[in-house]
């Protein structure tokens, strides 16, 4: 999932993409209102983080234009402002849901899966594939009822995989997820991590797509 952070604040900014990139998302950050308007145009997210006080506007605005231009991309508001009338106004004018700060960024992710499941139209919250069964709440990965130990990277890249299932993920957005834009890394570690999760989960679930990268085959029945 490809997330857009929209924060002035730069180390809670990057802070917040961290967090986001360990959860096995991929997070781009914009630090005012015009960084925010570009990238929403030059680039398709699946949900945006949005601070309401930016340097050169407001984050009302941003959130106007989006919702003007039928962008019905989830927006989860992040903001100090805690008034009710402040989080009233928010979500009349389009966003699905509204943080105020300070926050626990447990708290954030767990809002995020919830906005992201039901944009997907997804009831539960955990992810399966014949009998692997993907927690994201509990980061926990079991297969047969039993837990899987995967690492923090192996994991990272299961769970982007099995969020953008059936759709194919590039080498590079693996990169981008697990490292960040900044990460340098050797041509064949995805492919190492792709190795290691068939092993230990099953040798078909991910299908190499030639040229391209890799996707979630077709449970077996």
């Amino acid at each position: 999932m490809r997330i857009l952070v929209i924060e002035d604040d730069g180390m809670l900014g990057d802070a917040m993409a961290t967090g986001l990139r360990q959860n096995g998302w991929e997070a781009v950050c914009a630090a005012d209102a015009r960084a925010a308007r570009v990238a929403l145009v030059d680039h398709a997210y699946d949900a945006v983080l949005l601070d309401l006080s930016l340097p050169d506007g407001s984050g009302l605005a941003v959130l106007k234009t989006m919702r003007e231009r039928y962008d019905g991309t989830p927006v989860l508001i992040v903001s100090a402002r805690d008034k009710l009338s402040d989080r009233i106004a928010g979500l009349d004018i389009g966003a699905d849901d509204y943080l105020t700060k300070p926050f626990e960024l447990d708290e954030l992710y767990a809002r995020l899966r919830a906005l992201l499941r039901r944009s997907q139209g997804r009831v539960s919250p955990v992810l399966t594939w014949g009998d692997v069964v993907l927690d994201p709440a509990r980061r926990a990965v079991t297969r047969g009822g039993q837990a899987i130990a995967l690492s923090v990277h192996e994991y990272a890249t299961l769970l982007a995989l099995m969020e953008r299932r059936p759709r194919p993920v590039t080498r590079e957005q693996l990169e981008a997820v697990i490292y960040g834009s900044d990460g340098t890394i050797e041509s064949n570690t995805i492919a190492v991590y792709i190795h290691q999760l068939r092993r230990k989960l099953h040798e078909t679930m991910i299908v190499t797509v030639h040229g391209y990268g890799y996707r979630i085959g077709e449970a077996e029945s």
